[in-house]
């Protein structure tokens, strides 16, 4: 475990490099999209960044443990996978969090039964909204990404 842990120095300038790959791709998916015509470009170039930004540390662990060992495309796939799922995990995470912070006003008051029945369907619907609009603003840009991305991690150790 203690060898498979990434160098401080690849987790503390891999996270906002990722973070700002994810940026640029979702930014180019709503230019293609839309040219970028809407209202909230901020909150989305935001949410998008910290998607990447706070999932690089729990991927580039998470990979390298499961990549221990492995030949060159075990180690390819693995942090293709994670960061992949880390990635999607994170941001729709923080979308269902802006989504539920938007729909609190008409929940019923704090750790009452129904505020967590509430909480609970308002991020699963917040969840499943990402997944369906959310997700194509990764591409085309962020496959390029992961996939050199996972190559050069993969190559790099060893």
């Amino acid at each position: 475990m203690r060898a498979a842990w990434p160098p401080y120095r690849d987790l503390v300038a891999g996270a906002p490099l990722w973070g700002m790959q994810m940026l640029v791709s979702a930014m180019l998916g709503l230019y293609l999209r839309n040219g970028l015509e809407t209202s909230r470009l901020a909150e989305l170039a935001a949410l998008y960044f910290l998607g990447g930004l706070l999932a690089w540390p729990f991927a580039l662990p998470t990979a390298r443990f499961l990549a221990y060992g492995k030949p060159p495309e075990a180690r390819f796939a693995a942090f293709f996978v994670t960061l992949i799922a880390a990635t999607i995990a994170m941001t729709a995470f923080l979308f269902a969090m802006e989504y539920r912070i938007f729909y609190s006003r008409w929940h019923a008051p704090f750790g009452s039964g129904i505020w967590v029945f509430q909480f609970i369907f308002t991020s699963i619907s917040a969840v499943y909204q990402f997944l369906v609009i959310g997700l194509r603003l990764f591409l085309p840009l962020g496959l390029v990404c992961l996939v050199v991305s996972s190559y050069y991690l993969a190559k790099r150790m060893r």
